[in-house]
């Protein structure tokens, strides 16, 4: 096991290095003059040519590159941000929380309710609830996240009253708050991967009940819900764990755009707000981070397959 970790933390590195190449290319290559759209159309020659010897668009592409790669690889460094007066890394850091609270909570909604909903449709198929629970995943998957963000905030903040319209409050401060701030965004990010874990688990729930030792564990008069929860549930965790890591992913490309609807002070709106003045190195630190944590989580995924599924073995020589 220790062997295969370290092989697949190894492994993750030319995937970051591709990643952070592609971040640096799009940005180099974006048309225009980067200085001249970061500091308006009012600065002067000289302000242009000083925030452009600051970014260090003077040197070569190469040499910018070879630079960006040397502090990235040599101090960790991401670069400064012109328009935060900041570290990047610092900037990442302090949003990070906000950004990885709601993905774990939505992540946590989808896979508690998606599978629930998948097992209660296998049980009883091609019946009105299997197909009411199917319908409602479909609409779940259809469904745009800002709309969906738009309609809660309406509904239950306008209408009812029950929840904040928006903004953040720290759990460390007030966890109730905390619940209450995540609770809109959490559910919008979650109901569309919570539609494609039901039907996961749906089929897959279906392929184990026809399974002999589902049917020994029946004849033996165990009741109902402890064969389909002990016997039948436990088999169905690995394509549940493998949608979970694809859906982390997703969750934290979505989050973007939640956190703009529901002014979340996250990595998302960071990456918004950057990409809306041309702050650069704000973009490119954003993309590595979101893609070294879709790499770690798939990570942690494989490593669960063992745990959870004794047929699963490393190899170990």
């Amino acid at each position: 096991m220790l062997r295969y970790t370290l092989g697949r933390l190894l492994s993750a590195v030319p995937v970051l290095l591709v990643v952070s190449l592609v971040a640096f290319a799009i940005i180099a290559l974006v048309p225009g003059d980067m200085a001249s759209e970061m500091a308006g159309p009012s600065a002067t020659a000289e302000e242009l040519e000083r925030l452009r010897i600051q970014l260090g668009l003077d040197k070569p592409l190469l040499e910018r590159m070879v630079d960006w790669y040397a502090a990235l690889l040599l101090r960790g460094d991401l670069g400064q941000s012109v328009l935060l007066r900041q570290s990047v890394t610092a900037a990442i850091l302090e949003r990070l929380p906000v950004t990885l609270s709601l993905t774990f909570l939505a992540l946590i909604i989808a896979i508690v309710l998606g599978v629930l909903a998948g097992m209660v449709a296998a049980v009883r198929p091609n019946t009105w609830t299997d197909q009411g629970v199917m319908a409602t995943a479909l609409i779940g998957l259809s469904l745009p996240d800002f709309w969906l963000g738009l309609v809660f905030i309406w509904l239950f903040a306008v209408q009812l009253g029950w929840l904040p319209t928006g903004g953040y409050v720290p759990f460390a401060e007030d966890p109730l708050g905390w619940l209450r701030a995540m609770a809109m965004p959490a559910g919008c990010l979650a109901l569309t991967q919570m539609g494609l874990l039901a039907r996961i688990t749906r089929a897959s729930m279906l392929d184990v009940l026809r399974q002999d030792f589902v049917r020994t564990a029946r004849a033996k008069g165990l009741p109902g819900w402890v064969v389909v929860a002990k016997h039948a549930g436990a088999n169905v965790l690995v394509p549940v764990l493998t949608v979970a890591g694809v859906a982390t992913g997703i969750l934290l490309g979505g989050a973007v755009v939640i956190e703009q609807v529901f002014s979340l002070p996250g990595v998302g709106r960071l990456i918004i707000g950057a990409i809306q003045r041309r702050d650069y190195p704000v973009i490119q630190g954003g993309l590595l981070l979101t893609a070294s944590i879709f790499v770690a989580v798939n990570l942690v995924v494989d490593l669960l397959y063992a745990a959870v599924d004794p047929r699963v073995r490393y190899d170990r020589r």
